[in-house]
């Protein structure tokens, strides 16, 4: 079994993937518009959303993440779950950390723990909730 992570950002996907790119070097293994769906459903492509991303794979270090545009309403919740990044050591920890909190709101910086010399957590600008850990595999 394997369980993979699907996130929705209503309308934002395109921006969010550019993001991923650069922040995490996140690699673009597939990627399909609503207009190119080969079977598409009476009413599921629209003016507003025919160059809207209806799916996409998002190769990031060893992981395949998921995203899509979803129905497009502009605005994402992703209150309740969180994406755990593992960094080599502290200065990748730390480059990424700042990547991804860059426009959006930290919530715990980064800081050594008990079970981490350098563990913190943030919400992206797209609302998605990470946190980032060092020295844990």
């Amino acid at each position: 079994m394997h369980v993979q992570p699907y996130l929705n950002f209503n309308g934002h996907a395109k921006e969010a993937i550019d993001f991923y790119r650069k922040a995490l070097g996140a690699e673009v293994q597939m990627l399909m518009h609503f207009k190119d769906c080969p079977e598409p459903q009476q009413g599921m492509i629209t003016p507003e959303n025919k160059d809207k991303v209806m799916h996409a794979a998002l190769k990031i270090g060893d992981t395949t993440v998921f995203a899509s545009d979803g129905r497009c309403t502009g605005s994402s919740n992703f209150q309740g779950i969180s994406l755990s990044l593992q960094a080599k050591d502290e200065a990748e920890a730390d480059r990424l950390f700042g990547a991804l909190a860059d426009g959006g709101q930290v919530q715990m910086p980064l800081a050594k723990t008990f079970f981490s010399p350098s563990f913190g957590m943030l919400a992206d600008r797209f609302g998605v909730n990470w946190m980032v850990i060092a020295g844990q595999g």
